[in-house]
């Protein structure tokens, strides 16, 4: 790693209407450096990257860049100086292929009539797919990838511009461990080319793997700095929160009624050929583990009737549900969390207090009238039980950091006293604090009776917080390990399809 500076923010400040995202903070990048930068939801990371991409612009302090005083007022100031930005939330056109997403602004040209030069797009995108193991076609239109496989894209879109710096909010929030191992050995390949590396992630274990150095933000102020022998998970955690956290992943007690909630023969439209069948009980959380593309989220959507069932059943204690319309999970107390936030969970343009209370709204209005202040109570109740760092209820959801909207979308289906809830990615974008909070609200809803079924990306996620794994491989369940039992090994060969691991 060179010691030369490439990066300097200096004395960075930046208000919002009711907030102070930034005030006053420093930091310096070097080439060729991999520097980790954590915080709580709401400390001013993303607002602190949005300054340097030119997507937000500051109220005071400079920013240099290799050396040179610069001022960057718009994306394409960032863009010119070699930046580039992979966000947490993917932002891609999902009417178009992969290969115009890589090159969306920047097309090539040819001819007198200036069209766009199609092969060379698709011949250029290639390199980058490959490079990051994405098995899809540079043709391939991007609503027919899974979220991770978009993620992919992104990260393939910020390699394209030949970066000098780039900017990794959450990268492997929706990627399997084998996908996130290929992208550190990226990461190690970018450094090696003096190509600095801003890496923002909750997953600890992540950053003692990657960084060179952490910067800790809290309530939008600088709070440490620890330099790579210092890494350490209690060390980063002790600077994001101010105190330590204990019993971070919360044991179990609940009594479980094995059997209360079991699935039969349950074919998808992706894997018709596939039947998933498993069963668990009352107050159990089953972790699902898989690769992308192993049909995990596809089964979750088949279970609530967001995905129609090409064959199967599911029985809840003694009753068969109809899951042909969402309607009948919603009735039967069978919910879902999904995984994409954006466009599956919340409603952006609505405040906190609607999008918490819109699934319950008839518990509201009684003949058809909303009872504003029973729903504003029930929207503080959730705000004050996961700690959503808001103003009020009364703010845009848009306005809320990627955590703290993860936060509203549990809310809403946590406030229904859930039957069966299946979160997809439940910790994704969400700090090591809300973290331990929001498994101690798993164990509690266990410890009730509810049925957790719990997909999951994040390795320690599985093997902590589930009583029992069930990994998927194309579209079926190869094996169930029973907690005492089950390792990352066992999970990964399962995941490969190696059907001879036994629990």
């Amino acid at each position: 790693m060179s010691q030369a500076l490439l990066l300097s923010m200096q004395g960075i400040s930046k208000r919002f209407p009711g907030v102070i995202a930034l005030d006053n903070v420093h930091l310096e990048v070097r080439k060729g450096e991999v520097l980790a930068l954590c915080g709580e939801n709401g400390a001013g990371k993303s607002t602190l990257m949005k300054i340097l991409g030119g997507v937000y612009q500051s109220d005071a302090g400079t920013i240099h860049f290799n050396g040179q005083l610069v001022n960057i007022e718009k994306i394409s100031d960032a863009i010119s100086l070699g930046i580039a930005f992979i966000h947490q939330e993917v932002n891609v056109l999902d009417n178009l292929d992969v290969a115009a997403n890589v090159f969306l602004g920047r097309e090539p040209l040819k001819g007198p009539f200036k069209l766009i030069d199609r092969t060379r797009i698709h011949a250029d995108t290639e390199p980058y797919i490959r490079r990051l193991g994405l098995e899809v076609s540079s043709d391939t239109r991007l609503d027919k990838l899974s979220l991770a496989q978009q993620q992919l894209v992104e990260i393939a879109k910020a390699l394209s511009l030949d970066a000098r710096l780039i900017i990794m909010d959450e990268p492997t929030s929706s990627l399997t461990l084998s996908e996130s191992e290929r992208l550190f050995k990226l990461i190690g390949e970018l450094t090696e080319q003096a190509i600095s590396v801003i890496y923002i992630s909750h997953r600890l274990r992540e950053i003692e793997q990657c960084a060179d150095r952490v910067v800790v933000l809290r309530d939008g102020r600088n709070a440490g700095e620890l330099g790579h022998e210092q890494i350490s998970h209690d060390r980063i955690v002790s600077l994001m929160v101010g105190r330590e956290i204990n019993n971070f992943y919360v044991q179990s007690n609940a009594s479980r009624t094995p059997g209360f909630f079991k699935v039969r023969g349950l074919r998808t439209g992706r894997y018709p050929a596939k039947m998933v069948s498993f069963d668990a009980g009352k107050g159990e959380i089953v972790g699902f583990g898989g690769l992308v593309g192993a049909g995990r989220s596809e089964m979750a959507k088949a279970i609530v009737g967001l995905d129609p069932l090409a064959a199967g059943e599911i029985i809840l204690g003694e009753k068969v549900i109809s899951v042909g319309q969402p309607r009948s999970a919603l009735e039967g107390g069978v919910y879902l969390v999904p995984e994409d936030r954006h466009g599956e969970g919340l409603v952006l343009g609505m405040n906190v207090r609607e999008n918490v209370t819109l699934p319950s709204l008839k518990r509201f209005s009684p003949f058809n009238f909303i009872r504003r202040r029973r729903e504003c109570e029930k929207a503080e109740e959730q705000i004050r039980s996961l700690k959503i760092k808001t103003p009020n209820a009364e703010t845009l959801v848009l306005n809320l950091s990627g955590g703290n909207q993860q936060k509203v979308v549990l809310g809403k289906w946590l406030g229904m006293s859930p039957k069966v809830i299946i979160l997809d990615e439940p910790t994704r974008g969400i700090d090591v604090g809300a973290k331990a909070e929001i498994y101690r609200l798993m164990r509690s809803l266990a410890e009730q009776g509810t049925v957790i079924l719990m997909i999951s990306s994040d390795m320690e996620e599985l093997l902590h917080i589930s009583d029992r794994v069930a990994v998927m491989h194309e579209g079926e369940i190869c094996g169930v390990l029973d907690r005492a039992d089950c390792t990352e090994e066992k999970i990964m060969h399962l995941a490969v399809g190696n059907r001879s691991v036994r629990s």
